[in-house]
């Protein structure tokens, strides 16, 4: 699995970037983590705010740092 950080490296995505890296490891989700920065490439992805939270190359959430429980409920539906 990938998921995918969204946004421009601000507090809010490192934010996110924690509790995506909680939500996995509290699941026993192996997974990749990858940073997209390129304002351009967020936007194609059809993320309209920043952070965002794609799986798979799938927007699941933005706009908001989710929180672990919230980001483990979205990482359930691919178990």
């Amino acid at each position: 699995m990938k998921i995918q950080i969204l946004g421009p490296g601000c507090a809010n995505c490192e934010n996110l970037e924690k509790n995506a890296r909680q939500a996995a490891q509290q699941l026993g989700i192996d997974a990749v983590f990858e940073k997209v920065t390129d304002l351009n490439e967020i936007v194609e992805m059809g993320a309209l705010r920043t952070p965002g939270l794609a799986v798979d190359g799938s927007v699941k959430k933005f706009g908001k740092v989710l929180t672990t429980e919230e980001i483990a409920a979205v990482l359930k539906q691919y178990l």
